[in-house]
């Protein structure tokens, strides 16, 4: 994560556009985060939404993930509504 402040991102920012390019930029005003430089390539991504949960079952390389599914003990007991 690369932060600027504004002074700095004012006068580095041919610094900040390179960075941008490895990760989010953070520029603090008065040392709080108030703006986030992002590649245009990021932005895209981020703006593009939400998928499908078929385009992220469809990934390449899913199939390699294990997941281990522990067998359930409880069972469910009736609500006490009284």
């Amino acid at each position: 994560m690369t932060t600027f402040t504004s002074r700095e991102f004012n006068q580095r920012a041919s610094e900040a556009k390179k960075a941008a390019k490895e990760g989010p930029v953070f520029i603090t005003d008065r040392g709080r985060p108030a703006h986030v430089l992002l590649s245009i390539q990021e932005y895209q991504r981020l703006a593009a939404g939400p998928q499908k949960i078929a385009d992220l079952l469809a990934m390449p390389g899913v199939e390699e993930v294990e997941l281990e599914i522990p067998t359930a003990r409880d069972r469910a007991q009736p609500a006490d509504l009284s």
